[in-house]
């Protein structure tokens, strides 16, 4: 298995970006798969953050702003991952096939206002389902496993007299079809192969004849190859 230190290191914003665009698919928080994520990848000083070095939490506000990476908790327990668009392509093609990632009614709700508004917010979805925090955080979470929502902005909440910012953020979701623009994504709900999809990558291409378990088999055999020591079983784990 490749060792923590065989990864590129993440110091700063940019080498975030890099190694997401690197490796194309990447869990943020420790994973089945030991030393496969940002955190294991940002030395001790940085992750650890204190109030003048914000480290990877603040980070990611710059990666999601970038324009080049996906981000939102689209791993197996709602655990935050950022991708690529093409390997989140994969992603979704996979998992829109799957019954249990189609919306149920609170997430139907959700995803009407999103195409009304263009973006929702936790406070939106708590007064249009009149659910406190942590069950519409629920309902947010389960939806981006769906491959429904992704967080599509995140803003930083300066507080205080002086406006002090201390790592407080607020999320912005919308759909990954709004961030990236249709050609990237499908068209349709639960429309299982891409139409018109030619990401930049020939080996990654997509193309109307990719279906939901080739995008899963090339999804786990790109992991497998970041990844060669690694349990089928764990490599699986990211993607179920």
């Amino acid at each position: 298995m490749r060792s923590p230190s065989v990864f590129p290191s993440v110091n700063r914003a940019e080498d975030l970006v890099a190694v997401v665009r690197e490796l194309g698919f990447v869990p943020f928080f420790l994973s089945s798969v030991p030393g496969f994520s940002i955190q294991e990848m940002t030395p001790s000083e940085h992750w650890f953050s204190s109030s003048d070095e914000l480290g990877p939490w603040d980070w990611k506000i710059d990666a999601v702003q970038s324009g080049e990476v996906v981000y939102g908790k689209f791993l197996s327990g709602g655990k935050a991952a950022f991708a690529t668009p093409e390997w989140y392509a994969h992603l979704m093609n996979w998992r829109r096939s799957l019954p249990q990632c189609s919306p149920d009614l609170y997430g139907r709700r959700v995803l009407e206002l999103v195409a009304e508004q263009g973006t929702v917010t936790s406070k939106d979805i708590r007064g249009l389902l009149g659910l406190k925090k942590s069950a519409a955080d629920g309902v947010s979470s389960r939806l981006m496993y769906q491959t429904r929502l992704i967080i599509g902005d995140i803003e930083r909440v300066y507080r205080g007299p002086e406006l002090k910012y201390s790592g407080w953020q607020h999320c912005v979701f919308c759909t990954p079809e709004a961030l990236f623009g249709p050609a990237s994504f499908p068209a349709a709900d639960n429309q299982p192969a891409f139409g018109g999809f030619v990401p930049e990558a020939a080996d990654n291409r997509l193309d109307t004849a990719c279906t939901p378990e080739e995008s899963r088999r090339r999804l786990l055999a790109h992991l497998s190859g970041l990844l060669p020591g690694a349990s089928e079983s764990s490599i699986e784990r990211l993607v179920k």
